[in-house]
């Protein structure tokens, strides 16, 4: 399985029963007990669980702060409070909300639902336009002559990004950090041209790319 899962909670007790149990069932866990670093590993997980009563940062806040990074991935609140006005807020950014006391089994059960809708432990291959993404295995082929496609280390890395959030604009600030691990310099042509190498391997016509868009003063996207 090994889908990596960001667990946000600051009771040592009931994160230690979290963890195990997850780490148990064959998950990747990296446990926070404040949300004052979540941003560091958005692009290494699959899934967030999130308690609301957190040191600094309130769940509530760190949970719509994840969403408007990367709304592609599920989060699940598990927490002590039960109040129907705490669910409804909750769940305006939230994918689940599941209140302690649990089962552990149940929130098992809940996990595996939500990667299974967000496509993270189904979708190994994807499709667009000519080509054919095996994600598993790191592959591109084009699948009208069924040729692999080549690309260099920071090309994949570029594209696998842009698919992981796809049909959603990421800036070059946002590619750039995720791929360079380096924050962006205004004026920098890296990402662009890096692109323009990229297209000219995976468009049909790169001077019109149907598969990597430019949305003008923002940013790229691909959309499925």
């Amino acid at each position: 399985m090994n889908n990596h899962i960001l667990y946000i909670e600051d009771d040592e007790e009931v994160g230690q029963l979290v963890k195990q149990n997850l780490l148990d069932c064959g998950y990747k866990m990296t446990w926070l007990k404040s949300g004052n670093q979540f941003d560091q590993y958005l692009n290494e997980v699959e899934m967030v669980i999130l308690d609301i009563m957190l040191p600094g940062l309130d769940g509530f806040t760190v949970g719509q702060r994840i969403k408007e990074k990367n709304n592609s991935i599920p989060i699940l609140i598990l927490t002590a409070r039960t109040a129907i006005e705490d669910k409804l807020k909750g769940l305006e950014f939230a994918d689940d909300y599941l209140t302690k006391p649990f089962h552990p089994q149940e929130l098992v059960i809940r996990v595996d639902i939500l990667l299974r809708r967000f496509d993270k432990i189904a979708m190994n291959t994807v499709s667009i336009e000519h080509l054919k993404i095996d994600l598993k295995a790191n592959q591109i082929y084009n699948s009208e002559t069924n040729q692999e496609i080549m690309l260099t280390e920071k090309q994949y890395k570029i594209f696998h990004y842009l698919l992981r959030n796809a049909n959603q604009i990421l800036t070059k600030e946002q590619i750039y950090s995720s791929v360079w691990d380096q924050p962006y310099i205004e004026g920098d042509k890296t990402i662009s041209v890096h692109i323009r190498y990229l297209r000219q391997k995976i468009e049909k016509n790169p001077q019109e790319p149907k598969i990597i868009q430019t949305i003008r003063g923002l940013g790229y996207r691909v959309k499925l």
